[in-house]
């Protein structure tokens, strides 16, 4: 199945590591779309060819166990054939067997998340796999603390979630040679309390200040529910990659649990309502037109 994959690899392809480095040179930063099916991704490349940006199709383990092989297949075809830069990535990866097995199949870059692990365990796990991957030539990224909240089928509870701690942050660098670091910085998994986001700012760019030393970039998951403003910020200290999940998949289940019956027209609905989420994601980004 390895060898089938690597036929649809083109010589010559954006990297996510490209992709990280332009929004760098450029102050602006890249959305990550978690996709599901082949409704998803249309959304998120008619979105990025429509605002002319790059964009970063995404998926999850959970994803990955229902839609196999063919879900991975759509998204390189998908990312090959779009007039835009689009690369694939792995997200969470908490099994190494399944990373060691999804390195196989030709994605641009994946995430370790030994987050759940206790620190030097976490080192360790990333290191190795952060080792296999470079052979491959893929991009790494990996989490230090840990995201409270809900992703797909994964819950951590708030007493289980920690903030990174930048001392930890760059003996984490240093040892396991990663490319861009996940950080914990008050982000969470799913929906905001009612009071809002409360992320520490000053934590961030503390990070931001030695990952620019360590040529690391920042990414920010739990971007769904992000005021502007508070986006604006998050960028200017440095997060180039942002998550997105929660609200795109809020757009899809609205449509599936309206009234349309005929499959078709769900198909084109739930398409341009997600469609709409990541062109908006674009805008606040700052991605939007930056395609080169």
């Amino acid at each position: 199945m390895a060898e089938v994959v690597k036929s649809w690899a083109r010589p010559g392809k954006t990297s996510t590591k490209e992709l990280l480095l332009n929004a760098q040179k450029g102050g602006y930063a890249v959305g990550a779309f978690n996709v599901y099916n082949l409704e998803g991704v249309e959304a998120v490349v008619a979105a990025a060819e429509e605002e002319q940006s790059p964009a970063i199709l995404q998926i999850h383990p959970s994803a990955l166990r229902q839609g196999g092989i063919p879900l991975v297949a759509c998204c390189i075809s998908a990312a090959e054939q779009a007039n835009v830069p689009i690369t694939v990535h792995f997200d969470h990866g908490n099994s190494k067997q399944e990373l060691i097995e999804v390195l196989e199949l030709e994605f641009d870059s994946v995430m370790v998340d030994g987050s759940h692990l206790p620190f030097k365990d976490n080192i360790s796990y990333t290191k190795f796999i952060s080792f296999l991957a470079h052979s491959k030539c893929l991009m790494v990224e990996a989490e230090l603390g840990r995201l409270s909240g809900t992703e797909d089928d994964l819950t951590v509870e708030d007493y289980e979630a920690r903030l990174t701690d930048v001392l930890q942050a760059q003996e984490f660098i240093d040892e396991t040679g990663i490319d861009a670091l996940a950080v914990c910085i008050g982000n969470v998994h799913g929906n905001y309390p009612a009071s809002g986001p409360n992320l520490r700012l000053d934590l961030l760019q503390d990070l931001y200040a030695l990952c620019s030393k360590k040529g690391v970039y920042i990414v920010l998951h739990g971007a769904s529910g992000l005021p502007k403003e508070l986006i604006k910020e998050c960028i200017e200290r440095g997060v180039r990659k942002f998550n997105v999940n929660t609200e795109l998949r809020k757009a899809y289940m609205d449509v599936i649990s309206g009234p349309q019956k005929d499959l078709v027209h769900v198909m084109a609905s739930t398409k341009e309502a997600m469609k709409r989420v990541v062109a908006e994601k674009m805008h606040l980004f700052g991605s939007a037109g930056k395609a080169c």
